[in-house]
């Protein structure tokens, strides 16, 4: 039998994530978010080994809706860096809320 959409499995699989994973999935994703961000408006992104090699890809590769694709796939990239953090964050105040015995409901 197949179990779907209950809460208290994602909390228990969440919890189940070590700090120190978390903290390098925030750095992957912070990082490669903001070069996917930045790098396709820059020089380095008309000016690389493969556009210059192969002419009809320098012609894909300096559209701006190219450019904005990448770019939106760094925000995404951004955003889950966020998420993570959040997730860090909100994990260890909800431990330090069950020590205190505040029990968080």
């Amino acid at each position: 039998m197949i179990r779907s959409g209950r809460s208290g499995d994602r909390s228990a699989a969440e919890g189940n994530i070590h700090p120190l994973t978390r903290l390098l999935l925030f750095a992957y994703f912070l990082e490669s978010g903001l070069v996917l961000l930045i790098a396709p408006w820059s020089a380095f992104w008309e000016r690389n080994f493969f556009v210059e090699r192969l002419p009809g890809l320098g012609t894909i590769m300096t559209n701006h809706f190219v450019r904005g694709a990448v770019s939106g796939i760094g925000a995404v990239c951004l955003g889950a860096a966020f998420a993570e953090l959040a997730g860090m964050v909100g994990r260890r105040r909800l431990a330090n809320g069950a020590e205190r015995g505040l029990g968080l409901r």
